[in-house]
């Protein structure tokens, strides 16, 4: 027990022993010797950890001069106003000298303007907060003061003349420093003032910039704002260092293209580093020269672009066109590419709404003098346009068409300072010059377009339909026609009060595009363009005014609105084809398409009393419609006579028979009907008779107080109508016919009952008048004979 209590108090003291050692308080400040030059700040990081009492702690600076024989020299403490020594008490209370806090337990003695007899070793001072004297209360750090042998300066400064934008721009900036410290230089070219791109259009801010700058390691460095590092990419801005004399180096800075943003006053910064023994990178001095003011002169304010002929001009169609842009106003020294185009708005056929004011480009020539045509790639064989003269250009048709009317304006991008701009690089600025009108004069032309559908059997999935498009075209010049056929959907239908619910509608049709699909095109020279839509298409010329088009194994998405468009080309005087601009389109067609329907009808008379004269007829027709879209049934009742019986060996002679039917029509007769819509027509048989809907597939009819004339052989039509894309319905053509079903009428047992009645009146009417007969002829005889014997 005694040894175990020994190790505990042993483990005690143990732990409280390394407590107190892992909280020894510990000051700390940067390794040394450091080198500074005189006449700049320095800043000395000092910090204290492991102590005991307040979270802010006090500091307090020595220095021991290498002159003074080690004496303590008071610099400055963060608790004691009067600590410093003389030495310093002015340059405390200036704040040249003075302690900055970083933190409770951080602090940086901060020197603004070091001085030669700064120079020795410092010592930073914590006093003591613990409950017990343990650790470090100090640490001393030496500091060199290295003299200010920092020089700069420039060849040519900045005359402050306006410089026009996209000129170069060449700077140039020497530096050198003779220190027995191994010390490295870095160079920044900056820019203050002007106009910043940042700023947005036309800001002018006060701004301090880089531009470009070599750093301590020889690398360089374009600057953040503006567009700097955009343009060293470009390799528009390009810093390099070059050897000078008497041990200066020479930093050049070239701007190939200057800018409207490179407008301020330019500096030279030149700095001095060196390598701590911690291993960071210090600037120890700094050189700021001033080379000059630069204003930079906006093309956009000297350039004008000019179009001739001006105003308007009136051509004869096939006759040529010449149009020329001229440029003015950029200087000769500033080496600018131009994109020099021609635009065009409107023409003579832009008939459609809203197309008059969309402007395309008709032909274009590059900085380097490459020509490429816009949409019209015909124009590349039939026209030119091309540099006649350094700022002149000119726009040349060689026959004139229809559709080259409109309005003409010289569109021109200006590449400040880049004679080869590439093709991501945006232009300085672009100008247009007013517009030129160009009127056509062509005879007069007149066409018209009629389409129909063929006649045939009506069209179904997978059958061909055939679209006929008859074109009349009147000019006194030769003329050819392109035709092309497009395709609409089918408008929705729109449901009114009393129509139908949306779940009896037919379901929606195949999606298709908003506006008109182009089908097939036969070019003016006879060759046939098919476009994509997922069916067998063809498209030919029947006639010289008449074109068909025809779609074989049609689908539902090949149903809709066609219409045909018909457009007039003209030949030149030099052989070529060129539309008129004169065009015409057909009214629209409807191309629906009918699903295949199956249906079969089944006519039944309901279990019942046996039918006798006087009872109600009831026959059910159920109807099976097999079918992808939904339908509408018209129903109709038929009624035949009963075929007149065959007497044939061994059956009963005719006396025993019943007697003959009534006499009924040879034909079948029409009784009732009930139509797609649900409108009920009853047909004269001198019956009451009604027909109705019992279910979607089982329609009754029934013929009440029922006489001879009604019974027969009856059958069930039934008929399936489809609805148009137009709302409107359609018979396809579909029906069925149920078995006939034999409707027979007993007699009624009353009528039965008069038949002894009327057998024993007759039978003693006729005896009696057989005895009457007989008494009256034997006393005629007798009454005679007496005569006879007188």
């Amino acid at each position: 027990m005694m040894m175990m209590a020994s190790l505990k108090t042993a483990g005690f003291v143990f732990l409280q022993w390394a407590l107190q050692y892992a909280l020894c308080r510990d000051v700390t400040l940067p390794p040394g010797p450091v080198y500074r030059v005189a006449g700049f700040p320095i800043s000395l990081p000092c910090a204290v950890s492991g102590y005991e009492g307040p979270r802010t702690q006090e500091f307090e600076w020595f220095l021991y001069r290498e002159d003074a024989g080690g004496r303590q020299m008071g610099v400055v403490s963060t608790r004691d106003q009067g600590f410093p020594y003389a030495p310093f008490q002015a340059r405390v209370r200036a704040g040249e000298v003075r302690v900055e806090r970083d933190s409770g337990d951080k602090a940086r003695l901060v020197i603004q303007r070091l001085r030669p007899e700064d120079q020795g070793k410092y010592e930073c001072y914590t006093p003591s907060t613990d409950s017990t004297y343990q650790g470090n209360y100090s640490a001393s750090i030496a500091i060199k003061v290295i003299p200010d042998t920092l020089q700069i300066s420039y060849s040519r400064a900045l005359s402050g003349q306006p410089v026009p934008e996209g000129a170069e721009l060449t700077l140039t900036c020497s530096a050198g420093v003779q220190s027995k410290q191994h010390t490295h230089l870095s160079i920044t070219f900056g820019k203050r003032g002007g106009e910043s791109s940042e700023s947005g259009a036309g800001g002018e801010v006060s701004t301090v910039g880089e531009i470009i700058s070599i750093d301590r390691v020889l690398g360089v460095t374009p600057g953040s704002s503006g567009s700097y590092k955009k343009r060293y990419d470009d390799g528009e801005i390009t810093l390099e260092k070059r050897n000078g004399e008497g041990g200066r180096d020479v930093y050049v800075m070239k701007m190939s293209a200057v800018q409207a943003e490179d407008t301020g006053s330019y500096f030279c910064e030149a700095s001095q580093w060196i390598l701590d023994p911690d291993g960071s990178w210090q600037k120890i001095a700094q050189r700021i020269l001033d080379i000059g003011n630069l204003t930079v002169q906006k093309l956009a304010e000297a350039v004008s672009v000019t179009s001739f002929p001006r105003g308007e001009v009136t051509v004869q169609a096939g006759a040529p066109l010449s149009l020329t842009c001229e440029v003015s106003g950029l200087s000769s020294a500033g080496k600018s590419g131009l994109l020099v185009q021609w635009m065009k708005r409107g023409s003579a056929s832009s008939d459609l709404v809203g197309t008059r004011g969309v402007e395309v480009e008709v032909a274009r020539i590059t900085p380097d003098g490459v020509v490429s045509w816009g949409d019209d790639l015909s124009r590349a064989s039939g026209g030119s346009m091309e540099k006649v003269a350094e700022g002149r250009y000119s726009l040349k048709l060689f026959s004139a068409r229809p559709s080259d009317s409109g309005v003409y304006r010289c569109a021109v991008s200006v590449y400040a300072g880049r004679s080869n701009p590439g093709p991501s690089t945006a232009a300085t600025f672009t100008q247009r010059s007013e517009g030129v009108t160009v009127n056509l004069k062509t005879n007069e032309v007149l066409v018209s377009a009629v389409a129909e559908l063929a006649r045939g059997p009506q069209l179904k999935r997978g059958s061909t339909i055939t679209l006929i498009c008859n074109v009349t075209v009147t000019t006194a010049s030769p003329a050819q026609l392109q035709v092309q056929w497009l395709q609409r959907p089918f408008p929705e239908p729109v449901i009114t009060k009393g129509e139908k619910p949306p779940s009896e509608l037919p379901p929606p049709r195949p999606p298709v595009e908003g506006k008109p699909r182009l089908v097939a095109a036969l070019t003016y020279e006879g060759v046939a363009q098919i476009y994509g839509s997922g069916s067998e298409v063809s498209i030919d010329r029947l006639a010289a005014d008449s074109y068909r088009l025809r779609v074989h194994s049609a689908t539902l998405r090949d149903q809709g609105l066609y219409v045909c468009q018909a457009e007039v080309w003209w030949q030149d005087p030099h052989g070529g084809w060129y539309p008129t601009g004169v065009k015409t389109e057909s009214s629209a067609v409807t191309v629906p398409l009918y699903s295949q329907v199956l249906v079969s009808a089944v006519a039944e008379l309901p279990r019942g009393p046996l039918l006798k004269r006087g009872s109600t007829i009831t026959l059910i027709c159920n109807v099976t419609v097999t079918n992808t879209s939904p339908t509408q049934l018209q129903v109709q009742w038929l009624q035949r006579p009963i075929p007149e019986p065959v007497i044939t060996k061994g059956e009963k002679p005719p006396s025993e028979l019943p007697p003959p039917s009534p006499p009924v029509e040879e034909k079948p007769r029409l009784v009732a009907a009930l139509t797609y819509e649900g409108v009920a027509q009853i047909y004269a048989n001198g019956s009451e008779i009604s027909i109705d809907r019992l279910a979607a597939d089982s329609y009754r009819l029934r013929v009440h107080s029922a006489t001879l004339r009604d019974q027969g052989l009856y059958v069930c039509q039934a008929e399936v109508w489809w609805q148009n894309p137009h709302g409107g319905w359609t018979n396809t053509g579909a029906k069925a016919e149920s078995s006939a079903v034999t409707v027979y009428l007993y007699a009624r047992a009353a009528d039965l009952l008069l038949i002894p009645l009327v057998i024993g009146v007759s039978s003693a009417l006729f005896v009696g008048i057989v005895i009457i007969a007989t008494v009256t002829c034997c006393f005629m005889k007798r009454l005679a004979r007496q005569r006879g014997q007188k």
